[in-house]
């Protein structure tokens, strides 16, 4: 990337961080992000929902208001009726009136696969700003969505689970971050990010590089959805779960009790996941209890930030 300088650019492609932030005056920032993938779900309609909650998600992270958003689109036009495209973006514009945002409009290509996200455009105070470097030692890390997406959508296309199945995982892909964003700002935090595609294991390392500091994850204190566990048994391990666990493997040591299905579960390719979230240790159950007051799908305490070689993860 090339380097940017200029003192209204607050959070830039540097930290790896959510999204990128550039002040318009003192007291107003716009936060920018942009995410879209292909079809993780058959239904059309909910893999719209699915890639604008994702797309949304980072503004949450970074503890942004959703302003407004800009589709993205890539569509095989002459094998897939655009009828099922209507679908998709039917799907978007529903989640983006829940986060009390606007589709205003976006671009679309002819594609061989289907693909579709946003560019998602928030606002937040400078001084609010929650981003991924600010992880002190002895704070607690808080998770707020359960793990699984990957290796339960993975099973959903090799025909080893049905769409019961796979459910809970398509509600908690839904969900907005908004809860989680709105109870981190109100208790005050230290460090954020969401996890998605690098899995838990990636998007803590990052948090933690940026941070200067290093980590102990609880594995068994780490909250599944239903049947994500056997899913990742029974062999629906995304490439990218794989390649997520092969990429942390010198940074990430594991207590014997540990075993593959738990190392795997905990590098899982996620999509639209939850907030991972670093809070000062007093402060941890005020957290844990504003979460569950807004209902998010997990309010875990997994671990904690320790002093050690910045990005390294002991998992016990």
């Amino acid at each position: 990337m090339p380097v940017a300088t200029d003192p209204r650019i607050l959070v830039d492609a540097s930290s790896r961080d959510d999204a990128a932030v550039f002040q318009l005056a003192p007291d107003r920032a716009i936060v920018a992000t942009v995410d879209f993938f292909t079809p993780i779900v058959d239904d059309p309609y909910e893999f719209g929902r699915i890639a604008a909650t994702n797309a949304f998600s980072d503004l949450y992270a970074m503890g942004a208001t959703p302003l407004f958003a800009l589709n993205l689109v890539g569509w095989p036009r002459d094998t897939l009726p655009f009828e099922l495209l209507g679908e998709v973006i039917r799907g978007g514009a529903d989640v983006a009136r829940a986060a009390g945002a606007f589709v205003l409009g976006g671009h679309s290509v002819d594609d061989p696969e289907p693909k579709y996200g946003m560019a998602a455009i928030g606002e937040v105070h400078p001084d609010r700003i929650v981003t991924n470097a600010g992880a002190r030692p002895g704070d607690a890390l808080v998770l707020t969505k359960p793990l699984g997406t990957g290796v339960l959508t993975t099973a959903l296309k090799r025909d080893l689970m049905s769409e019961a199945d796979v459910a809970p995982a398509v509600t908690a892909m839904t969900t907005l971050n908004a809860g989680a964003a709105r109870a981190m700002l109100g208790v005050g935090v230290h460090a954020a990010t969401d996890v998605t595609g690098f899995g838990l294991l990636g998007h803590l390392r990052t948090l933690l590089e940026a941070s200067g500091a290093a980590a102990e994850v609880r594995a068994a204190a780490v909250p599944l959805l239903p049947r994500a566990r056997e899913a990742a048994e029974r062999g629906a391990i995304p490439g990218g779960t794989e390649r997520n666990a092969a990429s942390v493997a010198d940074t990430v040591s594991f207590a014997a009790g540990v075993d593959r299905t738990a190392r795997l579960l905990l590098a899982d390719a996620q999509t639209s996941g939850g907030l991972l979230i670093a809070v000062a240790a007093e402060r941890a159950d005020t957290l844990v209890a504003a979460l569950r007051r807004e209902t998010t799908p997990a309010a875990a305490v997994i671990g904690r930030v320790v002093t050690g070689k910045p990005g390294t993860i002991a998992v016990v």
